[in-house]
């Protein structure tokens, strides 16, 4: 045992000795799981435009199917086989913590985890600086176990089991919040959780918008057609139930973009004026939003990049007025709030929306301060204030 402590001296030694004579710090970025090309990637696609040479680290990925994370140098755990086979991300929760700390970051100055579940858990060496982008602390976990069950429809018989999983979970997800040296968050009321959960204080940075949408056209009020538009995943706590009951009362024009496995739900409830798109590449965004009546954003959600899209393209935004949106969404000036996640709460958000005149070109300039420029410049600054010595 004493001939093995030695040697890994000797090791730590000669890397503290590479380290000092470095001009350029090495930098990994770790992210949970790479399953789809999401709000959560957008963030991590930012990270590797940053640093282009930095390998990203992930307990899983989707080869193929993240867009611009494609050409990204993406180093899976041993999970991966395992994924391989289930083809459910889901499903290896459980076993995803262990695998996150087995992942070997001996060799970098710099790590940067974009987490909303596990990659904060990773174990950087004593040497390295830990900066975390928080999306949430593991909101299944800690604030929304019933909708988990909900979403991933657990059946009963499960639910005791997964409860204690997800107990477990909560205490391994407490004792990683020490591993981080700098929590950046992704809206004020993520801000608000990291410090309620974890006792600690973090400095806010809104997630980034693709330079592509500010390069469109902004549609004139007069141009635009009479949908209105909402766009996600299609999962159960998105509440694009809400929007199709609402569409389909008072015989409005809504168009839903995404994919997810309420997609056979919605489609059955849909009415004569609904239309679900499902996926609708990038490209396309931009006309998408841009002709759209209003982006409709019914969730509770931490941050929410696509609100963040719509003002872009210079459309008014009609969302829940909870969590992250109440950042993004200028009351008045970029878009309008309804209270309560229900047909009478929005129908009667939407009568007042109907008397009211937005400005494309206002809304627009609102969003160019979540522009990825901007992001980028906020990031870079933190990383090089968190670590000087290895900029020098």
């Amino acid at each position: 045992m004493q001939v093995r402590r030695n040697i890994e001296i000797c090791e730590q030694r000669r890397y503290d000795a590479t380290v000092t004579h470095r001009s350029t710090p090495r930098i990994a970025i770790v992210a949970d799981w790479l399953p789809t090309f999401g709000g959560a990637e957008h963030v991590i696609a930012e990270f590797c435009a940053l640093w282009p040479d930095a390998p990203l680290y992930t307990s899983i990925a989707n080869h193929g199917k993240l867009g611009p994370l494609d050409n990204a140098d993406i180093r899976t755990t041993s999970l991966q086989r395992l994924y391989t086979l289930c083809g459910n991300h889901k499903v290896l929760l459980p076993l995803m913590p262990r695998a996150m700390e087995q992942i070997d970051l001996r060799e970098f100055d710099v790590v940067i985890s974009s987490s909303h579940a596990v990659a904060k858990g990773i174990i950087v060496p004593p040497t390295a600086v830990h900066i975390c982008y928080c999306h949430t602390p593991m909101r299944y976990a800690w604030e929304m176990e019933n909708e988990y069950l909900q979403d991933f429809r657990i059946p009963k018989r499960m639910q005791k089991t997964v409860r204690g999983q997800l107990r477990k979970l909560r205490r391994w997800d407490l004792t990683t919040a020490n591993r981080t040296d700098v929590f950046l968050a992704n809206s004020t009321t993520v801000q608000e959780r990291i410090e309620r959960i974890y006792g600690r204080k973090s400095h806010v940075v809104y997630p980034p918008v693709s330079r592509h949408l500010f390069s469109a056209p902004v549609r004139k009020q007069s141009e635009r057609k009479e949908y209105f538009l909402a766009l996600g995943r299609l999962v159960p706590y998105k509440r694009f139930d809400l929007l199709i009951d609402t569409a389909n009362a008072l015989g409005i024009p809504l168009k839903i973009a995404g994919t997810g496995q309420d997609f056979s739900r919605l489609s059955a409830m849909a009415g004569p004026t609904v239309e679900l798109l499902g996926y609708v590449p990038d490209a396309l965004l931009p006309d998408l939003y841009g002709y759209a009546k209003a982006f409709l954003f019914p969730q509770l959600e931490d941050a929410g990049v696509a609100p963040l899209e719509a003002q872009a393209c210079g459309t008014p935004v009609i969302a829940l007025g909870k969590g992250g949106a109440l950042d993004t969404v200028k009351k008045g000036k970029t878009g309008i709030f309804f209270e309560q996640q229900s047909v009478d709460s929005l129908r009667n958000t939407l009568d007042e929306f109907s008397t009211m005149t937005f400005d494309p070109q206002e809304i627009r300039i609102h969003a160019k301060q979540f522009a990825s420029e901007k992001f980028r410049s906020q990031i870079s600054s933190v990383v090089e204030k968190a670590a000087p010595h290895r900029f020098t």
